[in-house]
């Protein structure tokens, strides 16, 4: 632990009351709402994706800012945490810290299925101060949570409000569903995306991601990834570039391609030899003797995790590491069949 956090770690066990640098007139909440601005607001950076565009007089190519939002500093090595589609066609990105200062950013790892990236700068050490994380499984409805971000373009803004419910479900920008979601009341904001959902201990608990609007403004309902799903996917995204997950070893038919057949499930066209479908006799696509298409196996489960499209078998498949076993459910010529294989790792 950095020497910043705990020093703030220190602060925040500190009764509210005893601070003497506040108005006096201040209640007690909203002491804690002060103190807490106070203390995560460096933290919160503003995000300016720039792509290239031709000039229609010059013919000219030129780069100009095509959307602005917000990210916050993840560690003290210069990684910063935003949406995936705040920066998503970016042909360059500029990050603002609250000092003014302006640094290009390098994109490290993209996580489209989870609304997440991951960028880094080279400012120095002393001008990044990261957030603490706290844990989104311990958030109950009602709790109080602060939301800091750069709505409209307005830099550092504080909206607040109350967790209004738990366990929601949002659509990635890959259509890919994001579950587990935070709904907050907190005023959230085109320009808010990206940026940190605190508790009322400074903590981190979400990432700001989207609104529920017919106008395009807050209503009072935001969406937040919580702060567990980003614990688990920002390594990756660190060191790999992406999420990793293991693999079955097959291709298999897009969702409207089942569909349009009537398919509850997850049809697979091909196994690649020698992978673990491979090794538990799964079978893709065939052809008879008379050239006819005969419909390969359709999993359904994976243990008890339902699978009835792409989707479905993905969130299952990010349950389990590389050498877990696993059961798996398909259905054979009308036939329920389960097979057991150790998942591979990707390659």
């Amino acid at each position: 632990m950095s020497v910043r956090a705990l020093l703030v770690g220190l602060l925040l066990c500190i009764p509210v009351a005893q601070a003497d640098t506040l108005p006096d007139f201040a209640t007690e909440d909203e002491r804690n709402t002060i103190e807490i601005f106070e203390y995560a607001s460096p933290s919160v950076v503003y995000v300016t994706n720039q792509q290239l565009v031709r000039d229609p007089r010059s013919f000219n190519l030129q780069t100009v800012p095509r959307g602005a939002g917000t990210g916050f500093v993840w560690n003290e090595d210069g990684y910063i945490v935003t949406n995936f589609h705040v920066i998503e066609g970016a042909r360059q990105i500029i990050i603002t810290l609250p000092d003014q200062s302006t640094w290009p950013a390098k994109v490290v790892g993209l996580a489209p299925e989870r609304d997440l990236a991951v960028l880094r700068i080279d400012a120095p050490e002393k001008q990044l101060h990261p957030l603490l994380r706290g844990d989104s499984s311990k958030l109950s409805v009602g709790h109080k949570v602060l939301a800091i971000g750069n709505p409209f373009g307005l830099d550092a803004t504080l909206t607040t409000g109350v967790v209004s419910a738990l366990g929601r479900e949002i659509d990635a920008p890959n259509r890919r569903r994001i579950r587990n979601v935070i709904q907050t009341d907190a005023a959230i904001n085109p320009g808010n995306s990206g940026g940190p959902l605190l508790n009322s201990r400074g903590e981190l608990v979400g990432v700001n991601t989207m609104i529920f609007s017919p106008s395009g403004a807050s209503a009072g309902i935001g969406f937040a990834i919580p702060v567990n799903t980003v614990k688990d996917i920002v390594p990756q995204l660190i060191e790999h570039g992406r999420i990793v997950r293991p693999v079955i070893g097959i291709d298999i038919a897009p969702d409207h391609w089942a569909q349009r057949i009537g398919i509850q499930g997850v049809p697979i066209l091909r196994v690649a030899e020698g992978m673990p479908a491979d090794k538990a006799g799964l079978q893709g696509v065939q052809r008879n003797r008379r050239g006819a298409t005969i419909l390969g196996d359709v999993i359904t489960a994976i243990d008890d995790h339902a699978t009835r499209n792409y989707d479905e078998l993905m969130t299952a498949l990010e349950r389990y590491n590389a050498g877990d076993e696993i059961r798996l459910t398909f259905i054979r010529e009308g036939k329920t069949l389960q097979r057991t294989l150790t998942l591979a790792a990707p390659e």
